[in-house]
């Protein structure tokens, strides 16, 4: 596949992508181990751990993302060795709202959504996702949760169903970070895909390239003509 020319509509991932996960989740887990008097809190460290639990997780039978980030939560402490009541495993769920967007996200979002209809396919449920949009305030035209099609990416449900309410592929990119929950589920179903590739992730043998990788938002807004 390649770039159409004649883009109409162009859908985002959220969280890597427009949102600072990373940044919100280690900073929502260092403050709850600091009452703890645990400093055991290293982001080179919780985050892979984080993407190793959640895929475990959400590779179960569908629950809430609420629920998801709570299991993570309990997981992940018990992992590092902090012993956190699964009572409160509550404060990750609770810090969502707090996770901050990227400094390019919004404007570069205004920009596109002058020119093309614009949606969000997010592995986040209703409630959680409506907090974060406070950080995001555009109106856009389509939203695909996972709540809403009781599956997480990289499973192809969130992307069918898209699919479905646009009325097919035709002018449809899809832009997103994450190329096991993203990337990888878009040259599947060959929906044309432009990688934010911010951490310089390099390829393994097998994978195949998307049909663009930039470093930055603002990049992959040049790429479509919307720079």
């Amino acid at each position: 596949m390649a770039i159409p020319k004649q883009i109409t509509f162009v859908t985002f991932d959220v969280y890597g992508t427009l949102i600072d996960w990373e940044a919100g989740a280690v900073d929502a887990f260092t403050k709850e181990a600091s009452r703890d008097g645990f400093t055991g809190i290293d982001p080179e460290t919780l985050v892979p751990m984080f993407h190793e639990v959640q895929q475990q997780i959400q590779a179960g039978s569908y629950e809430l993302y609420a629920e998801v980030l709570r299991r993570t939560a309990v997981q992940i402490a018990k992992d590092l060795g902090w012993p956190l009541e699964p009572s409160r495993a509550g404060f990750l769920p609770d810090s969502v709202q707090r996770w901050p967007a990227f400094k390019e996200t919004n404007p570069v979002l205004q920009k596109i959504a002058k020119k093309y209809s614009t949606g969000l396919i997010s592995n986040i449920d209703d409630k959680l996702l409506g907090l974060t949009r406070r950080h995001i305030p555009l109106d856009f035209d389509l939203v695909v949760t996972a709540q809403q099609v009781r599956s997480y990416k990289p499973d192809a449900a969130h992307f069918t169903e898209c699919e479905r309410r646009i009325g097919g592929k035709k002018g449809w990119v899809h832009i997103a970070a994450s190329y096991y929950h993203d990337v990888e589920p878009c040259i599947k179903k060959k929906i044309p895909v432009i990688w934010v590739n911010r951490h310089g992730q390099v390829l393994e043998a097998g994978q195949k390239k998307p049909d663009a990788e930039v470093k930055t938002l603002k990049e992959a807004a040049k790429l479509i003509e919307a720079g």
